[in-house]
């Protein structure tokens, strides 16, 4: 039975690393399927997704074990996955339902590879669609009160489900410096504009009295800074001057849906390298 993997790295660039991957891979008796690589000369970074197979007694286990010397000696940040294992996640919303309820469906036909451990919402309105996927639904209010409790709920949540990752499908509520810091690089948002513009309420009314010709979306890791976390995917869509406030926001909707999509796709499938305040993306 061959067994498919993903390997990704970060670490300075230097000569020799794609050299000792590969290497690496060849006496272990792996076959490298697929290998995307990139070398950032603003940073000094090297960053590399490799797509492996091997056949048994290959593990994930040792391979990690294995890789470990390899990792040493470049300084990598790096980590070993099982490519067919989907992706454990959480998703919160609010009071719109249009990313949750695309997410859940790509979910549902197969076309997201991840397994969706449980939503999550400070209201209740969409616990009977959340109901009808067979997956749990937790209702966790938020006040200035109860916020510190709320997202400790959360965090145990995380914790016991086993989740590598955090959706924020509209998710309304500001996150806290400290959560943001523990789930570092496990919260992505969906942001209802093309930033770094129009921030704030109701950005499409904003865009209408700007008059723009692109509506746009962005998708991007969730920090400590609001809106401000390194941006994976955007989505634009060209309007014509006869459109409407209302009609924007149908548009957003739709870009909105995709980009978050995307986004989440990519990251279960662990394309998705930080580079500081950016990111790289092997799509």
């Amino acid at each position: 039975m061959t067994d498919q993997y993903v390997l990704t790295l970060s670490c300075p660039d230097k000569k020799g690393i794609v050299h000792a991957v590969s290497s690496y891979l060849f006496i272990t008796g792996c076959n490298i399927e697929d290998s995307q690589q990139f070398g950032d000369q603003d940073t000094g970074l090297f960053f590399m997704r490799v797509h492996f197979s091997a056949e048994a007694p290959v593990t994930v286990e040792k391979l990690r074990a294995s890789f470990a010397a390899v990792g040493d000696s470049f300084q990598m940040d790096w980590q070993i996955h099982l490519a067919d294992e989907p992706m454990r996640i959480i998703l919160m919303v609010s009071k719109f339902g249009h990313c949750l309820n695309d997410l859940l469906f790509r979910a549902r036909i197969g076309a997201l590879p991840v397994e969706i451990a449980a939503v999550v919402s400070n209201h209740d309105e969409f616990a009977e669609l959340v109901g009808s996927y067979g997956i749990p639904f937790q209702h966790i209010p938020v006040t200035k009160e109860n916020k510190a409790e709320a997202e400790a709920q959360l965090l145990e949540l995380v914790r016991t489900e086993n989740v590598e990752l955090v959706v924020l499908a509209r998710y309304m509520q500001v996150l806290s410096d400290d959560l943001c810091k523990q789930l570092n690089g496990r919260i992505i948002n969906i942001h209802h504009s093309f930033l770094p513009s129009f921030k704030g309420a109701k950005p499409y009314h904003q865009a209408h009295a700007r008059g723009v010709k692109l509506i746009g979306a962005t998708a991007h890791y969730v920090t400590a800074d609001l809106d401000e976390g390194p941006i994976i995917e955007q989505e634009v869509e060209r309007v014509g001057h006869g459109v409407t406030p209302e009609q924007l926001v149908a548009v957003g909707r739709d870009v909105e849906c995709q980009a978050l999509a995307r986004a989440v796709k990519w990251h279960a499938e662990h394309r998705i390298l930080l580079n500081g305040r950016r990111t790289v993306v092997f799509a």
